[in-house]
């Protein structure tokens, strides 16, 4: 199953290979920087699953396609709306976090004047809590098309290409069905980290590149990246981490297993059709155990950490 949105660093091309290093068995599944959801939405469902993203607009789009995906049907409406004054007005919503509501104000004076006032307390709360919901529906729209609109995902630019929303709407359906026993949260990764660990638990992290972050639009800084190496070395269950292939990153998972590779770069794509972009992938067991993996000639090379149980 696809994405319902292309996202920064997104894992398409490359997921196959990721479900291949999974272990061999598992509790509870956990994505840390869940992003667009790619790998989330290219595998089975496991019973015990967490999406997470300290995005709020990623986390809240996710969460209102699972809730109320008919009123996000609904609310993105049936013909394209393409072009740069419909762009900037979506990139104001999100950066506000609020749709304004010129009828809100009106709508309560005449509350005031046809109820009493035990009514007007009640209808005023139901009111508000209307308002509130569909909140989430429309900022999730919003971001939706702020992110199909924008260049490269990337959320900044007019991306001046037209795109159908009707195009969306069988995605938004699977997409509902998948994570309906999903939980997705909006959490720091240490905090969500310390919360799900078990020894049988197994975190899948995709974390902002290091010296790449301002392609993201949560700030992830250089302590973070420690920050997150530090909450790996105390866990009690599993992970694997998709990180950039770099010597900073590579001395600061050292003591793991580092298994490197290299993927077309999508980024300069249009320019040099053979870039290609070094990641690594890093975990605190050994993927190769699993029977599934084939190491390809000239396209990994694994560097041995401390050894772990499967």
């Amino acid at each position: 199953m696809n994405s319902l949105i292309s996202w920064v660093g997104g894992k398409k091309s490359i997921r196959d290979l990721i479900y291949a290093r999974f272990p061999q068995s598992y509790g509870r599944y956990i994505e840390v920087f869940g992003g667009g959801g790619w790998v989330l939405f290219g595998k089975k469902p496991d019973k015990f699953e967490v999406y997470n993203d300290f995005n709020n607009n990623l986390s809240n789009m996710f969460a209102v396609v699972r809730d109320q995906p008919l009123a996000f049907i609904q609310e993105l409406g049936y013909l394209p709306e393409n072009g740069r004054n419909i762009f900037n007005l979506y990139k104001e919503i999100i950066t506000k976090q609020r749709v304004e509501d010129k009828f809100l104000q009106e709508e309560m004076e005449k509350v005031k004047v046809y109820f009493t006032e035990l009514q007007q307390e009640e209808i005023m709360e139901i009111m508000k809590q209307e308002r509130i919901e569909k909140q989430d529906v429309k900022l999730a729209v919003a971001f939706f098309k702020l992110v199909r609109y924008s260049y490269g995902s990337g959320c900044k630019t007019f991306g001046c290409r037209p795109y159908d929303v009707r195009k969306a709407f069988n995605t938004v359906w699977q997409i509902s069905d998948r994570l309906a026993n999903t939980v997705i949260e909006n959490k720091d990764f240490e905090a969500l980290i310390i919360q799900y660990d078990r020894s049988d638990a197994f975190f899948y992290l995709d974390p902002p590149y290091y010296e790449t972050e301002g392609h993201y639009s949560v700030v992830f800084t250089k302590e973070d990246h420690i920050r997150l190496r530090n909450t790996l070395k105390k866990l009690q269950g599993k992970f694997l981490l998709s990180y950039n292939d770099c010597e900073f990153i590579r001395d600061l998972y050292k003591d793991f297993y580092i298994e490197g590779f290299s993927r077309i770069n999508n980024m300069a794509l249009r320019y040099d059709k053979s870039s290609q972009f070094p990641e690594v992938l890093i975990s605190n067991y050994n993927p190769m155990k699993n029977s599934g993996i084939q190491k390809q000639l000239d396209l990994f090379e694994q560097d041995g950490g401390d050894e772990n149980d499967e």
